[in-house]
């Protein structure tokens, strides 16, 4: 091998030839999917004017000679949105998405969604479709329902909405997690958090394909409120065998909430000594002409491809991973 070779270091996918020929048959079939059901499949920008808010999620700026900062995208969700103001109807799309500072065994910096919304819906009914999609993939029987609540009062001991942030962090010590004092000091949701994923998710492992919803409404992100209870956001998450699949909502369309929310997570962002970020005007502008009524959800691909194939580590669910 020559020098330069060996400089290179290893050419080779990170994926075997039978899980890239699986990759290809599971894009196929999701393709075929949506169009059986008349869903326009679209394609958005990889770079954005304005990163995501979110205090949890870390956006990776480009800077674009003779243009300015841009940011690779962590989900296509914004884009999509102003897609579905101008009158798309029902869309979907398949493709890159990135976020900074993700590296482990169901993790990478890049990697790809499979998102869609569905006009005059809500998240229950599109839990019905997930269901029909996921399930048919992976040949698996119905999923369960459960909701984020009963969750954690069956393991964790108790109620989410009610118990303050002290009995949250005190029952955070008596499972023996230790947290660091920048995690401790992000408040009530981060131990709600740290419960969910180090008592919860692994509970989950055994009971197959399981949908989580009703999440409180601190945690709503982009989704709209039970407007029967307000304190609970329509939003659920996919779990199969223990691993989180898809994210989604019914979403929130009103401009002047979205603005606030967007604004309380720059709040918190600089409470915890991270950079306050500039916030979407073009998808806020994009809810003032109007947002319809409507859900969407968001599925990691290489996370469904790792099940199908019975992998353990992401990387070997993508034809590079490095």
């Amino acid at each position: 091998m020559s020098a330069s070779a060996q400089e290179g270091g290893d050419w080779r996918p990170g994926a075997s030839l039978d899980t890239l020929r699986m990759r290809a048959a599971l894009l196929a079939d999701i393709r075929a999917f949506f169009a059986a059901r008349q869903v326009l499949e679209v394609d958005t920008p990889l770079l954005g004017l304005a990163p995501t808010s979110d205090p949890h999620q870390h956006c990776l700026a480009v800077p674009v000679p003779d243009v300015g900062r841009r940011y690779l995208q962590p989900s296509p969700e914004f884009a999509m949105k102003r897609l579905l103001a101008a009158g798309t109807g029902n869309i979907y799309q398949i493709g890159k998405a990135f976020r900074a500072g993700e590296h482990s065994a169901r993790h990478r910096t890049e990697f790809t969604l499979v998102e869609w919304y569905r006009v005059d819906s809500d998240y229950r009914a599109l839990m019905n479709e997930v269901e029909a999609l996921v399930c048919g993939l992976l040949r698996r029987p119905a999923a369960r329902m459960q909701s984020y609540g009963e969750l954690f009062e069956r393991y964790v001991g108790l109620d989410p909405l009610s118990a303050n942030e002290a009995r949250l962090w005190r029952r955070v010590a008596a499972a023996g997690i230790e947290p660091s004092p920048t995690l401790q000091a992000a408040g009530r949701d981060a131990a709600l958090d740290i419960l969910l994923t180090r008592l919860v998710e692994p509970a989950l492992a055994s009971l197959g394909v399981v949908f989580v919803y009703d999440y409180p409404a601190s945690q709503a992100a982009l989704a709209r409120l039970r407007p029967d209870q307000p304190a609970l956001a329509e939003r659920f998450e996919l779990y199969v065998d223990g691993i989180e699949l898809a994210n989604g909502f019914t979403e929130l369309t009103d401009a002047g909430e979205q603005r606030r929310r967007f604004e309380a997570d720059n709040r918190i962002r600089q409470a915890n000594g991270l950079p306050q970020v500039p916030l979407d005007e073009q998808l806020l502008a994009a809810l003032v002409h109007g947002l319809p009524d409507c859900a969407g959800v968001a599925l990691g691909f290489d996370r469904l491809l790792m099940v199908a194939a019975g992998l353990g580590d992401i990387g070997a669910a993508q034809a590079f991973a490095d």
